[in-house]
């Protein structure tokens, strides 16, 4: 293992490094977008009318831009709590307060976590109430601001807390595979959420309402009996209440299966579009992009904890950051999920590769479930048109951003799928 001195340095070198790299793709798009400013390329001139074009040029500029600031600003942050000695300092005085066992380490982790996370609510409070506001997709209430982000700190104090304890506790039971274990503990936790989660936890947040009876759920549920696609039930989320965006998803499995609807999404589209939204989401299921995607998070997190269980095993790493080479697993857990992302940006393109595949495949079944195209098509372009999304996004940019393809890949791809 190299020094601590070198672990360090790396450290720093790979988080600019990767701040770079994430300035130029921004620089690369903002360029992109200007240079097709004044007049939309044929490609897409008949998405939008000119001047909402013009709203969406300068919307997704401002949301560059306000971007840049908040990944300099988050870097900054980052460069700083891990250059001063702030992280073994806490620890530290932690540990003089509540002891070294698994639920006082369990309970540092959280504490930092939350403490890394409040530097960021001005910059989200402005996303939300200055941005967003400016462009009209602003919905919620500061009231409903504040109450959310409490919820959350209160949903993972109750469900983070007592999981890393019992993930800690292996560790120190297990043996060297303890990370073998930990993978399985996380694997089975996160299909448990797949379940738990639309039931306890998110109405929490939003409003589920069934869909009422009418022409749009009868015909729902048609396009559910023609292509074998149970649900338990569709509802409607008043996703409105916070933004002016919109989507529909369904979540759980097996007989726990839901639709859930924007009550936006109803607002702004056609019957028929809503069914060929449907049609596109029950292809991801159809084609068994689920299992799938299932099976390449427990490939990634089998890697990440293969990883962990090395670095635990290295003094060093720890060490170059100002902890005690026996401090435990929860040090080396914090650095990982802090300096993770240095590394894994620079694989996105990839797994959005895979994932656009996915929506070309679920976009065809959509197709061939419909019997045409045109309904698939009014419906994104939409979606794209009401969202004021990008429409001339640079490649590069695209790769590592976007992980469904630009709306004239989508496009194409249909109609040569409906020949």
């Amino acid at each position: 293992m190299p020094s601590p001195r070198f672990i360090l340095f790396s450290s720093v070198a790979l988080i600019l490094i990767r701040f770079a790299g994430s300035a130029v793709l921004s620089a690369l798009n903002r360029r992109q977008v200007r240079l097709h400013a004044d007049k939309a390329p044929d490609a897409v001139a008949g998405i939008m009318d000119p001047e909402t074009y013009r709203r969406s040029v300068a919307y997704t500029l401002a949301k560059s831009v306000f971007g840049q600031v908040e990944d300099a600003w988050s870097t900054g942050v980052l460069l700083l709590v891990l250059l001063v000695g702030i992280l073994p300092a806490s620890l530290g005085a932690w540990t003089g307060f509540a002891g070294s066992g698994v639920w006082a380490e369990a309970g540092w982790l959280y504490l930092v976590g939350t403490a890394l996370s409040l530097p960021d609510l001005p910059l989200d409070w402005w996303s939300q109430f200055r941005l967003e506001e400016r462009f009209g997709f602003n919905r919620s209430t500061l009231r409903t601001w504040i109450v959310d982000r409490l919820k959350g700190l209160l949903i993972s104090a109750v469900i983070a807390v007592p999981l890393v304890a019992l993930l800690l506790s292996i560790t120190r039971k297990l043996g060297p595979a303890w990370w073998i274990w930990a993978w399985g503990l996380i694997i089975g936790f996160q299909l448990l959420m797949i379940v738990v989660a639309p039931i306890l936890i998110l109405p929490l947040f939003n409003k589920f309402t069934p869909l009422p009876d009418g022409t749009l759920r009868d015909r729902l549920l048609k396009l559910g009996e023609r292509t074998g696609f149970s649900a338990r039930t569709i509802q409607v989320v008043d996703g409105s209440r916070r933004s002016g965006h919109s989507n529909a998803y369904f979540t759980g499995f097996g007989r726990f299966r839901k639709i859930v609807l924007y009550d936006t999404l109803i607002q702004q589209l056609t019957e028929p579009e809503l069914e060929a939204v449907l049609a596109h989401e029950i292809g991801h299921y159809k084609r068994g992009h689920i299992p799938r995607m299932l099976a390449w998070m427990a490939l990634s997190l089998f890697g990440a904890f293969g990883v962990i269980g090395w670095l635990a095993r290295q003094p060093e790493f720890p060490q170059a950051f100002g902890f005690r080479p026996d401090s435990g697993l929860a040090p080396v857990l914090l650095l990982f999920g802090i300096l993770g992302g240095t590394v894994t940006f620079w694989f996105t393109p990839l797994g959005n590769f895979w994932s656009r595949k996915h929506e070309y495949e679920a976009d065809a079944y959509a197709v061939k479930t419909m019997g045409e195209v045109e309904s698939l098509v009014g419906a994104l372009r939409k979606l794209h048109e009401k969202n004021l999304a990008n429409l001339t996004p640079h490649p590069l940019y695209s790769a590592f951003h976007y992980s469904h393809p630009t709306l004239v890949e989508r496009e194409a791809a249909m109609r040569r799928a409906a020949v």
